[in-house]
């Protein structure tokens, strides 16, 4: 009996230890690939801890906006935004330019965003996925 459960118990253990989407060594490349994107056309607007400029430029950081509208996410990195959003109760409403990214590119800064400072996606955003996105 005691031994059945000490198994149970490291079984337990061992699986809620890992509550974290595995990456996968594609995404892991993917976003070593856009954090470079990430450095040359995101960080200026957004810091190199993806927690923006409050009222100015919205938190990619732990941010509610990226994990609840993937999508618009992307629409947004490819074509640019303009108009309100809300990210983490808060409301934004200045231009985002489009920054004239290949699909590939989107994709790469993309699977960096989604799961660096808190966010943890695990969904890789595929090259095919953002060629589907129209403006």
């Amino acid at each position: 009996m005691k031994v059945t459960n000490l198994l149970l118990l490291f079984l337990v253990v061992i699986f809620s230890c890992n509550n974290a989407p595995a990456q996968t060594p594609e995404l892991k490349a993917s976003m070593v690939r856009g954090a470079a994107v990430y450095e040359d056309f995101c960080m200026s607007c957004h810091l190199p801890d993806g927690k923006g400029v409050p009222e100015v430029y919205p938190p990619l950081a732990d941010s509610d906006y990226l994990m609840k509208k993937r999508l618009e996410s992307i629409k947004a990195v490819k074509y640019g935004l303009s108009g309100e959003i809300t990210v983490n109760g808060v409301k934004y409403n200045s231009v985002m330019a489009a920054l004239g990214l290949y699909d590939d590119e989107v994709a790469d800064v993309m699977n960096y965003i989604l799961n660096s400072w808190g966010n943890e996606d695990g969904k890789m955003v595929t090259v095919d996925e953002v060629s589907k996105i129209e403006p």
